[in-house]
């Protein structure tokens, strides 16, 4: 079939912009990252006189590096809007995202949505695939406290018990707030085939659209991070039920991720743009840790109930275009989610003034060693 001009011209554009940006993002990712590295390396001091106020810097620069990642879908006409419970009444609290995983960009939609919630993106913490670990942004997660987890079942033990010794050494000590995990451990069309075959062989339900969940890493999460005594309500409360909240885990935010035609977003789209401008749709449900069971049977059964749940919604949306309404509305209600323009131009700004101060510094240090 032959290409017109017109269908030339459009992939000519594409394939310029594409390296426009995939070159900007080379650039952003060589100045940010080490600006990143050095600036922590530069407070050490302060580190060990006021190690709160040393994390709070970190986590803002941290904040900052996601912002950048953000922007490079922004730019590209990549946007979310949002669905179901309101998790900004909750961004001061201790909270787990529990989040399906269907691509890579699930993780830089994640960076984009939650830069409007208030202290969630510095106070953080991620688990991620090791492989993570070795990517450019791997020395960041690192420095930031993250946990890179190695999927296999020869690993899993080991893995549990390392999670547990990071929770216990980062998670109080470095000021995290919420955890953000996807408890399916992989990709949904890389498990869907064995997630099916577990459900048959064990009578549970028969999913499509999401897999059934692992328990391990949240238990462990839930084991370590909650505390005795809770009564979480979503809004309000006296001053004894808002102390309460600082002594724990509070909440568990149900989270799920719908791309239109169930055609995900992965990273390299994200970075070089060249899929047409499309908006993600991410649904909230908030539950009480009160209303989550410990114990490891029931806390399995609850964790699949919510699978379940995700099943149902997304297929809802891939029907109708958009999630159903919460229990006890009438309409499902929606938000665009919004970043400043201007506040990501002056972040990237502040990365490449960094950078080339960085680079004055370490220039003027060789040489008088030199």
């Amino acid at each position: 079939m032959a290409v017109t001009l017109e269908q030339a011209q459009r992939a000519g554009y594409m394939f310029l912009k594409a390296l426009l940006r995939f070159g900007f993002m080379v650039a952003n990712n060589l100045v940010a990252i080490p600006s990143y590295v050095l600036y922590l390396i530069v407070l050490q001091p302060l580190r060990l006189l006021d190690s709160k106020r040393f994390w709070y810097i970190e986590g803002v620069l941290f904040k900052w590096l996601l912002a950048m990642v953000a922007s490079w879908g922004w730019w590209a006409g990549y946007s979310v809007v949002e669905w179901g419970d309101d998790v900004k009444s909750i961004s001061e609290d201790e909270a787990v995202m529990l989040v399906n995983h269907q691509a890579t960009g699930d993780v830089c939609i994640l960076m984009m949505c939650l830069q409007d919630k208030g202290t969630v993106v510095r106070q953080m913490m991620w688990l991620m695939d090791y492989i993570f670990k070795y990517t450019n942004f791997g020395i960041v997660s690192l420095l930031h406290g993250d946990f890179f987890i190695r999927q296999g079942k020869a690993y899993r033990d080991q893995q549990l018990e390392l999670l547990q010794q990071h929770l216990e050494k980062y998670y109080r000590s470095r000021d995290r707030k919420w955890i953000v995990l996807f408890p399916e451990g992989g990709f949904l069309r890389k498990r869907r085939e064995t997630s099916q075959a577990f459900a048959k062989k064990n009578n549970l339900p028969f999913l499509t659209h999401v897999t059934l969940p692992r328990l391990g890493a949240t238990q462990i999460i839930l084991k370590n991070l909650v505390a005795q005594q809770e009564n979480g309500t979503l809004a309000g409360g006296d001053a004894t039920e808002t102390e309460s909240k600082s002594k724990g885990l509070q909440w568990v935010i149900d989270t799920t991720i719908a791309y239109p035609k169930a055609e995900p977003l992965d990273i390299q789209t994200w970075i070089l743009g060249y899929r047409r401008p499309t908006i993600t749709h991410v649904h909230y449900r908030i539950f009480p840790i009160k209303d989550v069971p410990m114990e490891p049977e029931a806390l399995a059964a609850w964790l699949y109930q919510r699978f379940i749940e995700k099943e149902d919604l997304l297929s809802h949306f891939y029907k109708t275009g958009a999630f159903p309404p919460l229990r006890g509305q009438t309409k499902a209600v929606s938000q665009e989610m919004n970043l400043s323009n201007l506040w990501l131009v002056l972040i990237q700004s502040f990365a490449f003034l960094s950078g080339g101060m960085w680079y004055c510094i370490l220039q003027y240090f060789y040489q008088c060693l030199f």
